[in-house]
């Protein structure tokens, strides 16, 4: 009888097991092509080739990724999505262009002349005023030309995430550079450094980078800034003098949060009010005399999270609105009390977006990492104040970027894609636009919204439907700071530069250059 089995002798040399295994190792994909011509091979031998070439070939692309980054021909950034983007090159401060920059700017560095007539103050507070991200100081251009509003200024800025406060003819913020944190102030027309407060601190993690959270605040001629590693400074507006120092950690034995403290300090009549850090006893709120710096009050044993507070009016009652590690409450700051608190819960504690006042006894309270936002109604008791859900839904996100809320609307980043949400219902409107884990403000109908790769873009704020009028190129590089609009003038920055648009509808028109000293009479 015939035998039909296959002699060793006569098997091609590149399908001897020996050669497939070492092909297997050495190229994947090749190996695998291999085994599934070979006919002596079973469908099982198959299914555990394939499954060993699929993790052979993922293991090898993370080393191949982990060597380009090492070598520096790519990097990763963290963006705000579902893991880190691999980039060209990741976003940082240019320190020394920082320094080069200030340098090179002509003229005094000393403040306006207090002669010199200038607007009220308006964007005074993180988000400005009552912190709704909504501009209603006057009107604005909403019809832009093809290039875009005109550009007063643009240069380098140091690191971090703050955002801008704007009052007596200077722009505000709060920078990292090199080994210090540097309160900064800048004149709104020209982009002029006019003072710096710098003292050392530092705070870097990989997800967020290096550099300070918090947007300071102005109030009564004085700057409040809060830095990462909780450095509390109040400082003239007017010449950038320290008038008191504290450290809100040192002060109350707290550890700093893992993305550092974010919330902007809060101003309550004469009094300031932060969140600290967390594991002590009944001090994750901090109270400060504003002109003595002299600690008045602590309260509440909550783990804090990166949210600002909301100082605001509920029921006829006002409150400061927090949001915690484990709920969203009511505080009355005279009593030092709770008025009314509800369970909420984020994923590594990292509720971001601030709550939004959406009525005069609701408030909207978003978050990302899949919880999505309610609305919580405050209503009067005969013991004080209680809470109920008018609707909770996941069809607003909000990771880090606050909503703003309009005509019984609110317009917010779900996950990086633009969304109308009613306000009454929680029912979508829609949900269309992908601008990454920006943020965005309110005014004049529209929608001023700064996406995460640096570009401005203009839309209508309306729930009929979604409706882009403009966008331009506005910053490079990664964009998570807030945008801040006063008087006109639209301010917008990241963690290595900052500009300045002029959205006035009727612009003054440039004044004539000074003639030479040569032909004065």
């Amino acid at each position: 009888m015939e035998n039909d089995a296959l002699n060793p002798l006569e098997v091609p040399w590149y399908r001897t097991p020996f050669f497939e295994r070492l092909i297997l190792l050495v190229c994947p994909p090749l190996g695998w092509w291999l085994v599934y011509r070979d006919p002596a091979c079973t469908r099982l031998h198959k299914v555990l080739v394939s499954l060993f070439a699929l993790l052979w070939l993922g293991v090898y692309l993370a080393a191949v990724l982990a060597l380009a980054v090492l070598l520096r021909l790519v990097d990763l950034e963290f963006k705000g999505g579902f893991g880190p983007t691999l980039v060209r090159e990741r976003s940082r401060p240019n320190y020394e262009l920082v320094e080069l920059s200030r340098r090179a700017q002509p003229g005094s560095t000393s403040a306006p002349p207090a002669a010199l007539e200038l607007p009220r103050p308006y964007w005074t507070d993180f988000r400005g005023p009552g912190r709704a991200g909504h501009y209603a100081e006057g009107p604005l251009l909403t019809d832009w030309p093809p290039a875009g509003p005109p550009r007063l200024w643009r240069q380098p800025c140091g690191g971090g995430y703050a955002s801008f406060v704007v009052a007596e003819g200077l722009a505000f913020t709060l920078e990292q550079r090199w080994d210090d944190e540097v309160v900064a102030a800048y004149d709104l027309d020209t982009g002029r450094e006019v003072w710096t407060h710098r003292y050392p601190a530092r705070f870097q993690e990989w997800m967020g980078g290096e550099g300070p959270r918090a947007t300071p605040v102005y109030h009564a001629g004085l700057v409040f800034s809060l830095g990462a590693e909780g450095e509390l400074c109040c400082l003239s507006a007017r010449t950038g003098t320290l008038l008191w120092r504290k450290n809100v950690l040192a002060e109350t034995g707290a550890q700093n949060l893992r993305w550092g403290l974010a919330a902007s300090p809060v101003v309550v009549g004469e009094t300031l009010v932060v969140v600290g850090g967390e594991g002590t006893a009944e001090q994750m709120l901090v109270a400060y005399d504003q002109v003595s710096g002299r600690r008045l009050w602590t309260a509440l044993g909550d783990k804090p999270t990166y949210a600002s507070p909301l100082w605001t009016e509920l029921a006829g009652r006002p409150q400061l609105v927090l949001v915690t590690a484990s709920r969203v409450l009511g505080f009355d700051v005279e009593a030092r009390r709770v008025l009314w608190e509800t369970p909420w819960q984020v994923a590594f504690d990292a509720a971001c977006a601030l709550p939004v006042r959406v009525g005069d006894d609701r408030v909207f309270v978003g978050a990302g990492y899949g919880v999505g936002g309610a609305v919580y109604e405050v209503s009067v008791t005969a013991s004080g104040q209680a809470v109920r859900e008018v609707w909770r839904s996941r069809a607003l996100k909000t990771k880090f970027n606050p909503a703003v809320f309009w005509q019984d609307h609110l317009y917010g980043l779900d996950e990086g894609v633009l969304a109308c949400v009613d306000a009454r219902t929680g029912e979508r409107r829609w949900r269309e636009g992908r601008y990454g884990h920006g943020q965005l403000l309110l005014a004049q109908g529209h929608l001023l919204v700064l996406s995460v790769e640096g570009e401005l873009v203009l839309v209508e704020a309306s729930p009929a439907g979604f409706r882009e009028k403009a966008r331009l190129p506005a910053l490079n590089g990664k964009t998570w700071n807030l945008p801040a609009l006063a008087h006109g003038r639209l301010l917008l920055r990241n963690a290595g530069e900052m500009t300045c648009f002029d959205l006035r509808p009727n612009r003054p028109p440039e004044p004539a250059p000074a003639p030479p000293a040569s032909a004065a009479p």
